[in-house]
């Protein structure tokens, strides 16, 4: 069970009167004292507080099976070793009356000297590092790693016997009470062909040990895919049918003897027994017709027996050492099933294996439904399972895969990691960052062979779409590959989701860059006034509506070597020939006087005012800093339950109006504005328009009651309804709202919405 190093020389010899198990007599015994170190860690290990105490059951399964590689190394090179046993196998017997746990292995066994040096001396500065270890506050559970798991025993246990044999020796018993001492001696009791019997004897508060489903939690967690088997001996009940008759006879012999024996039964007793009589003699004149008739007529019962049996526990195999090729679509079904508790098959595998200087195999699944807390703060952050020589470490390692595929599931084998690893350590690990290089690597791959099915990508898309997302906003190495399996709807494919290599593919002749607009939804981005131009021209515009979106194309700069713009911000320069070129200067002068009006009658709303240059039929629209936020991130950031308020004073980026010089509105403002600069309808019409393009452009309204009674003061004019008309002839306080807008010249007004319309 470890490495062997030359005998101590025992320190006092003794005999005991009876052997450990009380089940023969006791050969002589020879007690040794444990080394200072190891005396040392035992007595830390009793009088922990630890919780974890499970780990001792797969630290001695773990060391049971080292016993076992061993003997079948051997036996590659003299298959007579295996003549005294040929079964390699681990059992595990509970017995709650002697309260006594056994963990039975057929494996190389132990020499008397093996004994001596590997169970009480320091074979090598493992003892003195662990304790090193924990003084600086790492996890007892680490015991595995410095190979001196079998100590962990008593954790659970007060009293340790272990029975073992070696082909090369004779059988022997080493037991302490980790007093200080051990003693070792010939075992008399029952013969082990081969192998290592250890038998705990439990502490009075540890006896959840000798539950049978607790035992089978525990292998199932750490050890379900050691190589060998590892069988529970269990206790269940059966139900038999037995024959009856020889019972009833003899109950029928003794109520006769009794009836005769009793002479002082009254007459109602007599006339009973002689029912009884008549009853018997018809009895048997029934089982004598059906002899006649060559049948055979038996009476049973069913009783309930007690069995025993052996219980294999590891029936789920390790398919991940095997070859991809050699694994079938059912065998990874039922495997990720066993593994996840999922109700449904995968969607996709990728199993795959490393070798060279770093040695580990994996198998990841994807699965097809997000779980409902996929992105929930105290969700645990991974759902790979690290083993480590197909022995489980742990399954909430937060490095060996990024936050972003915590919906990847899977398994990782390592054959160069220690046996077990505190947190501290997996942070220094450099094989660990290996592992998550190549887990990344294969998880783009597995995704990439995905899409190749638009089936199954539409499905895995549906759940995994934000995860992508996330992915090119943290994952700098992997963007471009992440970039890659993004889809979106856009202008050109509003119901089928297109890839950005597809977009690029349809773009027209001299369209430099990709467009595309944030919202809240699809209908609210579809026909958003951005778009006017782009549609006129051809371009295709791609609709991001979800929040992460507007994270994502903060890291994703460009694709493909084409910048990607968003069309709701500034600067976005569309391509234009000469002549659209001129034509758009000189509207742009033709307007400066109608800019510097609304400029001065908005004030501090707007950083500036200037003419549209994407614009084709509405009448203006609010843009934003190219560098800042967008009218959707605002949006998004003020919905926020925690946000920081300090935050939008400096990324709320400055609003630029932009005006359509060919719209009909703007043209009769123009013109207003040429005749009189002071027109009073101009700065209502303006507070209006501005309303109208902050809705459009997607910001909310800071005063939205005033936008509502502008409205209605527009209406009654429209309609010639004067306030009066409206009150019902009665007297009616003016609204404070309607006192804070500046009062329509009458003429004007009434011609200036027939001029309008």
């Amino acid at each position: 069970m470890a490495d062997t190093e030359a005998p101590a020389a025992p320190v006092e010899a003794t005999v005991d009167a009876t052997a450990a198990d009380g089940t023969a007599p006791a050969a002589e015994a020879e007690t040794y004292q444990f080394q200072a170190e190891i005396n040392q860690l035992m007595s830390l290990i009793i009088n922990t507080v630890y919780s974890n105490k499970e780990i001792f059951l797969r630290e001695l399964i773990s060391n049971a099976s080292d016993a076992l590689n061993k003997v079948r190394y051997q036996s590659l090179s003299d298959k007579s070793v295996l003549d005294t046993e040929a079964a390699m196998e681990i059992r595990i017997i509970a017995d709650k009356e002697a309260k006594t746990l056994t963990l039975q292995d057929t494996g190389v066994g132990m020499t008397k000297s093996d004994l001596v040096n590997n169970l009480g001396m320091i074979a090598n500065s493992g003892t003195k590092s662990y304790m090193e270890a924990l003084s600086a506050g790492a996890d007892v559970s680490m015991i595995g790693q410095f190979g001196v798991g079998f100590y962990s025993a008593y954790l659970a246990a007060d009293n340790v016997v272990v029975h073992t044999k070696h082909n090369d020796d004779e059988q022997y018993v080493w037991e302490s009470s980790a007093g200080g001492s051990f003693t070792i001696r010939k075992d008399t009791g029952p013969a082990l062909t081969r192998g290592t019997a250890v038998v705990l004897h439990l502490k009075d508060d540890q006896q959840e040990w000798l539950e049978e489903r607790r035992i089978k939690d525990l292998v199932k967690k750490h050890s379900e895919f050691i190589q060998y088997p590892i069988k529970l001996w269990v206790e269940k009940e059966v139900e038999k049918e037995v024959e009856v008759e020889e019972e009833e006879d003899k109950t029928e012999d003794k109520d006769a003897a009794a009836a005769e024996g009793d002479e002082k039964k009254d007459d109602e007793a007599k006339d009973e027994a002689k029912a009884d009589d008549d009853e018997e003699v018809k009895d048997v004149t029934e089982e004598e017709t059906a002899a006649a008739s060559g049948e055979k007529k038996k009476k049973t019962k069913k009783i309930k027996e007690k069995e025993h049996e052996w219980q294999l526990l590891n029936k789920n195999k390790p398919i991940w050492t095997r070859k991809p090729e050699d694994v079938t679509k059912e065998e990874y079904a039922s495997f990720y099933k066993s593994i996840t508790n999922d109700w449904e098959e995968h969607l996709t595998v990728k199993h795959f294996s490393l070798e060279g200087q770093l040695e580990f195999r994996a198998i990841l699944f994807c699965p097809k439904r997000a779980p409902f807390d996929l992105f929930e703060p105290r969700k645990k952050l991974n759902n790979i399972k690290l083993y480590v020589k197909r022995v489980f470490i742990m399954d909430n390692c937060e490095d060996i895969i990024p936050e972003y595929l915590n919906f990847v599931k899977g398994v990782v084998d390592s054959e160069d990691l220690p046996l077990n690893l505190s947190r501290e350590m997996l942070q220094q690990n450099k094989i660990l960052k290996v592992i998550k290089k190549n887990l990344v690597k294969k998880c783009m791959d597995m995704f990439a062979e995905a899409a190749e099915n638009k089936e199954d990508y539409k499905v895995f898309y549906e759940q995994f779409s934000k995860n992508l997302k996330l992915g090119i906003h943290e994952d700098s190495q992997n963007r471009e590959k992440l970039a890659e399996l993004l889809r979106y709807n856009t202008t050109k494919s509003p119901d089928e989701l297109t890839s950005l290599k597809e977009y690029v593919s349809r773009m027209k002749d001299g369209q430099k860059n990709i467009y595309y607009i944030t919202g809240a939804s699809k209908k609210a981005v579809e026909n958003a006034p951005f778009l006017e131009k782009l549609k006129k021209k051809g371009y295709e515009v791609i609709y991001m509506t979800e929040p992460i979106d507007e994270y994502c194309v903060q890291q994703l700069k460009e694709y493909d070597g084409k910048k990607l713009v968003c069309t709701t911000k500034e600067n976005m320069q569309l391509e234009e020939s000469e002549e659209e070129k001129s034509a758009r200067e000189a509207e742009a002068k033709a307007c400066e006087t109608l800019c510097e009006v609304i400029k001065e009658n908005l004030g501090d709303k707007v950083e500036k005012v200037v003419v549209s240059d994407r614009l084709s039929d509405s009448p203006c629209i609010l843009v934003t800093g190219e560098y800042g936020w967008s009218a959707n991130m605002e949006r998004i950031m003020s919905s926020q339950a925690l946000r920081d308020n300090s935050l939008s004073t400096y990324m709320s980026s400055r609003k630029t109006l932009e005006i359509n010089p060919t719209n009909s509105i703007i043209r009769e403002l123009r013109r207003r504005v040429e005749v009189d600069k002071t027109d009073k309808t101009v700065k209502d019409l303006v507070s209006l328009l501005f309303d109208t393009a902050m809705l459009t452009s997607g910001f909310s309204l800071e005063e939205p009651h005033v936008f509502a009674t502008r409205i209605q003061r527009m209406l009654m004019l429209g309609l010639q309804i004067d306030d009066d008309e409206e009150a019902g002839g009665e007297e009616k306080k003016p609204d404070d709202v309607f006192d804070e807008l500046p009062p329509l010249e009458e003429g004007a007004a009434a011609g200036g919405m027939e001029d309008v319309d």
